[in-house]
C-alpha cells in the first residue's frame, strides 16, 4: 500500500484555486478609460448646476434636464465601469453603445470649429470600442 496516497510536502500550503482572476490588459484599460468618462461627464454635471443656479434667465425644465441627463450618463458610465470589472458580460453591449454615441457628437463637434474636442472623443470611442471587443476581453468576459 506504500505510494497510494500521494504525499505532501510538510509545511507547505496548497493552492487555493480562487475564481477572482486579474483582469486582462485591454478590459482593464477600458474600465480605466470609461471611468475617466464617468468622471469627466460629472463635473460637467456639476457645473451645470452650478450655472443652473447662477444663470440670470433660464428655462427651468430644460435646465433640470439636461443637467439630469449629465449626472445621469456619469453614473451609468461609473456602474458600467464596474459591471466589466465584475466580468458581467451584460455591461459589454451597453458600455459599447455609449462609446457609440461619442461618434456623432465628435462629428458634429468638429464641423461646429470644435475638432480639437472633437476628434479626441471619435479617437476615444473608437479606442474604448476596439479594447472591449478584443480577443482578451471577450474571453474573460465569457463570449465565446
Amino acid at each position: 500500500m506504500a505510494g497510494t496516497v500521494p504525499r505532501r510536502p510538510a509545511g507547505i500550503v496548497p493552492v487555493v484555486a480562487t475564481d477572482v482572476e486579474i483582469l486582462p490588459t485591454p478590459l482593464r484599460w477600458a474600465v480605466r478609460l470609461l471611468r475617466v468618462e464617468a468622471v469627466g461627464l460629472g463635473l460637467l454635471a456639476a457645473f451645470l448646476v452650478w450655472s443652473d443656479f447662477t444663470a440670470t434667465v433660464v428655462d427651468l425644465t430644460s435646465a433640470i434636464i439636461v443637467t439630469a441627463f449629465a449626472a445621469g450618463g456619469a453614473l451609468l458610465l461609473w456602474l458600467l465601469g464596474g459591471a466589466l470589472t465584475a466580468r458581467r458580460a451584460a455591461a459589454r453591449a451597453p458600455a459599447i453603445v455609449l462609446q457609440l454615441m461619442l461618434f456623432p457628437v465628435g462629428y458634429y463637434m468638429t464641423r461646429g470649429g470644435l475638432g480639437w474636442v472633437g476628434v479626441p472623443l471619435i479617437a476615444l470611442g473608437a479606442a474604448v470600442c476596439g479594447l472591449l471587443v478584443s480577443g482578451p476581453s471577450t474571453r474573460a468576459l465569457g463570449a465565446r
